[in-house]
């Protein structure tokens, strides 16, 4: 799936086959979770999560692999030793098997507080 009709996320998420399903999940809790005050949408047939109407965060369930996009050059470029292990597009976190949650967890913190250099 890449790119979806689906009206809202959980419509989204329900569409995903079955062994899709429970990580994506697993990223939108963590998004829900580490991103206050950002709103959850579509855009371009993914989710994202925008603030002030910007989007910064989204994912999505490609055909290889899982995509988690990092819209904000800043936060990639600061976290550039930790992304080094996995594969990295222009501005797309690829995990062919579960994503590191971890590294998500702390990629989302950056996002919210606007100061990655204290977290990565």
């Amino acid at each position: 799936m890449v790119q979806s009709k689906a009206p809202d996320v959980a419509t989204y998420l329900a569409e995903l086959p079955e062994n899709r399903r429970e990580p994506l999940t697993r990223l939108r809790d963590l998004c829900r979770t580490e991103l206050p005050g950002f709103t959850e949408a579509m855009s371009h047939g993914m989710p994202v999560y925008e603030r002030n109407g910007i989007p910064e965060v989204a994912f999505a369930s490609q055909k290889h692999y899982i995509s988690l996009y990092l819209l904000n050059t800043t936060i990639r470029e600061a976290f550039t030793t930790r992304l080094a292990a996995h594969d990295m597009g222009k501005g797309c976190l690829r995990f062919r098997k579960d994503p590191d949650y971890d590294l998500v967890r702390d990629l989302l913190r950056a996002t919210a507080s606007g100061n990655s250099a204290d977290i990565c």
